[in-house]
C-alpha cells in the first residue's frame, strides 16, 4: 500500500523530529493515506515555514499487515469517544498513556481545531463535538512513533506539486 508524507521537503529517510507545537498523535512521523490531504499538509509546511522550500510529497510503501502484528499498534476507526481523548491529551501535552509505535485514525483537520477550542473552553459539551466530527469527512492519519516503526516504510519517489 502507497502511504504520503506532506513537507516542504523530499523525505527519503524519515526521523523521529520533536515538533514544535502539540499535534493530534504526540511526536512522530505523520503520513497518510490521501494523496490530496498530503499535498494540503505540504502547502501548509511551506506556509508555515515562511516559504522556505518547496511543497513536496514523499511516497512511502508500506505492507500493515507485518506492521500490526509486529508492532504496537493504535487504531481509531471513527472519531468517537475514545479519540477524542487521545487527541485531546496530546494537543494539550497531557497525555500520559502507553506509548504506541504507530498511531492510525482521523486528523484533526483546521476546522476541527475549532471544535476543539469550543471544547476546551467549555462552550459545547462532549456530544456535540462528536457529533460535529462525524459529520465532517475526516481523512486519516498514521503517525510513526518508533524507530521500528519507520524501518518498516520504504521510499518510493517524491514530488514537487
Amino acid at each position: 500500500m502507497l502511504i504520503y508524507h506532506g513537507s516542504n521537503i523530499a523525505v527519503e529517510s524519515p526521523k523521529l523530529i520533536v515538533p514544535n507545537r502539540a499535534l493530534d498523535f504526540g511526536s512522530g512521523f505523520y503520513t497518510t493515506m490521501n494523496i490530496e490531504q498530503a499535498k494540503s499538509f505540504a502547502k501548509n509546511v511551506v506556509n508555515r515555514n515562511e516559504g522556505i522550500g518547496k511543497p513536496t510529497i514523499s511516497y512511502f510503501e508500506i505492507h500493515f499487515d507485518n506492521v500490526l502484528k509486529e508492532l504496537n499498534v493504535l487504531k481509531f476507526d471513527s472519531p468517537d469517544n475514545d479519540w477524542l481523548d487521545f487527541v485531546y491529551a496530546n494537543r494539550t501535552l497531557k497525555y500520559t498513556g502507553e506509548q504506541y509505535e504507530v498511531i492510525i485514525g482521523p486528523v484533526a483537520n483546521d476546522t476541527i481545531y475549532r471544535t476543539f477550542r469550543l471544547f476546551e473552553s467549555g462552550d459545547i459539551d462532549r456530544e456535540t463535538v462528536i457529533k460535529r466530527l462525524n459529520v465532517t469527512k475526516l481523512f486519516n492519519q498514521i503517525t510513526f512513533r518508533s524507530e521500528r516503526a519507520i524501518a518498516k516504510l520504504k521510499f518510493i519517489k517524491s514530488e514537487v506539486i
